[in-house]
């Protein structure tokens, strides 16, 4: 009997969890006992907060004395959730001694929770005092940012330690007022090395680079490291990927793995960077990395290219317009192939990638099929007022609204200056200037100002909505010289909810 009651207390502390778990009885009383904490504001029903659970548990016991994390549900306790601010799950939000400091958007796995929380615990710049701890900091796997200076109460060690704070999230910093590491460095007086990775050791440049300028002050400092970072061709992980993206980027994804490969992983991005540098040297605009295209199998997928199990890099360029190129030719151990690929993009003779559902052979009904490749010749025919929905087959709102959205097309049917249609937006690439988050999107785009088109912010997703509340609310957007507003009495009564 006394083994079974062992056993059972076993399994329960096994079980036990290094998430602390508030309520509104308690939130306040104990959120100001840690110095740093993150919240998890969640419900139990939320498919994203079961996702993050076990990562957010394993990210809770590696930091398990160094940052708190703790969940609040938001089912059970409103008034917390409510006063924070909570409109969507999970939210996670970041408090210092008991205040909120700002929403978390760093990673969402274990590995980035922790990596980014590290970097939040404690001072924004460490101090360094010998060679055995420089040499211990800089040769981490991220790249290093250190600050030399001869007097610690000078302007320009303020002015780095101000930088620091306000890059603390991203980038890892340490400082130094020791005379023999300045010594070491070549630094007279004061100056700032940014240090790269040194598993990303090439021949291509070099492997760290100084502070220039004359003048210090926290947003020159500031600007040095982002523009320098990253070097010609970095290593794109789930850490860094959002600093990378949203600029013109070309990527190669193979094998990437500098834990258990770091020379055949080089062995690619050292090609890739030859031919890099032969086009940034002649001025060319363009940002490049690798990935692990297992990592990132969504992104290549996107691209219409299958990942499988070569060890040949796959390259596809996607620009900050959201523009898509994929090389087509295998890639060549001698790098010819991504000259060439990089010589048209550049030439503008590359032809864009959409991913597209084929054009519907028969496209008479009332609502329109819109597919990647059509869309232009639809949606954004300037003479015509256009309302689209954006969908997925999988979802449930979609599928109600279905029957309402068909009526509202069997009404402007006759109405030749008007077209209702929706688009598949899991098998299509999104056009900019829409954006799609969630399902079902749905977007007015105007005759005449087609890069202007209106969002809709009305809850139609939502069973409650009948057909004629439908059609009230879209009268509100359609201009009244259409049918519509003549089959509505009174559209002005209806208000978005």
């Amino acid at each position: 009997m006394l083994r079974l009651i062992f056993l059972a207390a076993l399994a329960g502390l096994s079980r036990a969890s290094d998430v602390l778990d508030y309520t509104d009885d308690d939130f306040e009383s104990k959120i100001g006992d840690h110095e740093l904490a993150l919240v998890e504001f969640f419900a139990p029903w939320c498919g994203h907060c079961k996702r993050l659970a076990p990562e957010y548990e394993a990210a809770a016991t590696r930091l398990k004395g160094v940052v708190s994390l703790v969940k609040v549900d938001c089912t059970a306790n409103s008034n917390t959730c409510s006063k924070y601010g909570v409109s969507g799950y999970p939210t996670l939000k970041i408090f210092r001694d008991g205040e909120e400091t700002g929403p978390y958007e760093g990673p969402r796995t274990a590995d980035g929770i922790v990596s980014f929380l590290k970097k939040q615990a404690g001072p924004a710049s460490v101090e360094l005092k010998e060679d055995a701890q420089l040499e211990k900091f800089i040769a981490d796997q991220d790249a290093s940012v250190v600050g030399f200076f001869a007097d610690d109460k000078s302007t320009a060690q303020a002015e780095f330690l101000k930088a620091a704070s306000a890059l603390r999230d991203n980038y890892r910093f340490a400082h130094t007022n020791s005379e023999a590491l300045l010594q070491s460095q070549g630094i007279d007086g004061e100056g700032v090395i940014l240090f790269r990775p040194p598993r990303l050791s090439n021949k291509f440049e070099d492997g760290s680079v100084k502070f220039s300028e004359e003048k210090f002050t926290s947003n020159k400092v500031k600007r040095f490291i982002q523009d320098n970072i990253f070097g010609i061709c970095p290593h794109m992980t789930d850490d860094n990927k959002d600093q990378l993206r949203g600029k013109d980027l070309l990527v190669a994804y193979y094998d990437v793995d500098y834990d258990k490969n770091p020379k055949g992983s080089n062995y690619w991005r050292n090609r890739v960077m030859k031919v890099a540098k032969s086009f940034l040297d002649q001025g060319k605009k363009l940002n490049f990395a690798v990935a692990n295209k297992m990592m990132f199998s969504h992104d290549v997928s996107e691209f219409g290219l299958e990942s499988g199990s070569g060890e040949l890099p796959l390259v596809a360029i996607r620009t900050a317009k959201g523009d898509k190129y994929v090389m087509t030719e295998e890639f060549s151990r001698d790098g010819k192939a991504l000259e060439r690929f990089l010589q048209d993009y550049f030439d503008g003779k590359l032809k864009r990638y959409l991913k597209s559902e084929p054009i519907p052979e028969n496209n008479d009904g009332p609502v329109k099929v819109v597919v990647a490749e059509n869309f232009d010749s639809i949606v954004n025919d300037d003479s015509k007022d256009v309302l689209i929905e954006f969908y997925a087959p999988w979802c449930g709102h979609c599928k109600n609204l279905e029957p309402k959205y068909n009526e509202l097309g069997e009404k402007l049917a006759d109405d030749p200056n008007i077209v209702i249609a929706k688009m598949d937006a899991t098998a299509n690439d999104v056009p900019s200037p829409y954006e799609v988050s969630g399902f079902p999107t749905i977007y007015f785009s105007p005759a005449g100002h087609k890069m202007s088109p209106k969002k809709y912010e009305v809850s139609i997703s939502c069973s409650k909505h009948q057909p004629g509340e439908l059609l009230s609310v879209v009268a509100l957007t359609i201009p009244s010289h259409h049918s519509l507003c003549r089959e509505v009495a009174s559209p002005a009564t209806s208000s978005p909810t």
